[in-house]
């Protein structure tokens, strides 16, 4: 038995050791197809990189094709020249006061690892709204419309005839900013599931029918925080972080219903206890040190 074994093990090992050297003999080296040719980084790349990528872990992605959006949209690269500075304001306004009070740790552990920037609006078919940022996973925020940008000026929809002009104003895409970075830390940190319960009556899939004062009205900051809670609770995040103390006291104060004050004024509770329970920072004077920055662009 043991022989037989033995035989077996040695024919075994033969053509192992014959299998090993005939595919040696026959394998042939060629150079890898994987292009592994260094980028040419150009003024903007490197600035990019010293600033975001080396520190971070950040990409800013500028140069895409059709396949890093949706395709289904008239989406196109921005102009080089619009990158840099939405690039500034993403470190001033928003890197910047996180790491000041949650420590330098705070962005490098959480934060989306990509940006993509696109030129133009992001219009959806069949309707009258456009899509101002998506948050894929808490890994990539897409932000879209920087070509369009007015940096010396600061608006909101309460100063315009609707919501669309204010996104040619630098709060667009900071607001876009803050509403999805409140996402990816809910993703990270759950919020209380109180805050769904504050005025859950008149959520609906139809808030773009709504005006930001009606919705306003039955409680909800914006039209679009009457969507669903999740929005809800990143639209309260999104509009106290490019008012000030004051503005942000008038717009809601300035709302008719007292019951919808009061709904208001909980949420913002909530939203500044989960920042201090689940992060450790203190929500107004982050929002003090967010408009700053935003003042001084």
């Amino acid at each position: 038995m043991n022989k037989i074994l033995y035989k077996l093990l040695s024919i075994l090992f033969c053509c192992a050791v014959f299998a090993f050297t005939a595919c040696e003999r026959d394998a042939s080296i060629t150079e890898s197809q994987i292009d592994t040719t260094p980028p040419i980084l150009n003024d903007l790349d490197v600035w990019l990189r010293e600033n975001f990528v080396d520190p971070y872990n950040i990409e800013i992605q500028y140069k895409w094709d059709i396949n890093d959006t949706d395709v289904d949209r008239f989406l196109h690269p921005p102009f080089q020249s619009s990158v840099r500075p939405v690039a500034e304001v993403l470190k001033s306004v928003w890197i910047e006061p996180y790491t000041q009070l949650g420590g330098e740790n705070f962005i490098k552990h959480i934060a989306p690892r990509e940006f993509v920037l696109a030129g133009g609006f992001n219009f959806n078919p069949g309707g009258n709204t456009i899509t101002l940022g998506i948050a894929e996973e808490g890994a990539r925020i897409i932000i879209f419309n920087i070509d369009f940008l007015d940096f010396t000026n600061i608006v909101y929809e309460e100063d315009t005839p609707n919501d669309f002009d204010v996104q040619f104003s630098v709060t667009g895409p900071l607001s876009t900013i803050h509403h999805e970075y409140g996402h990816i830390l809910n993703q990270i940190e759950p919020y209380d599931p109180v805050f769904d319960l504050v005025n859950p009556a008149n959520y609906t899939s139809s808030w773009a029918d709504r005006s930001n004062e009606e919705a306003r009205e039955l409680g909800y900051i914006s039209a679009y925080a009457s969507s669903e809670p999740s929005e809800d609770f990143v639209e309260m995040i999104q509009y106290m972080l490019v008012r000030s103390a004051a503005q942000w006291d008038d717009l809601v104060n300035g709302i008719s219903s007292e019951q919808a004050r009061l709904s208001i004024r909980r949420k913002e509770q909530l939203v500044v206890e989960y920042y201090q329970e689940k992060f450790n920072i203190d929500f107004y004077e982050l929002r003090e040190l967010t408009y700053q920055a935003l003042l001084e662009i």
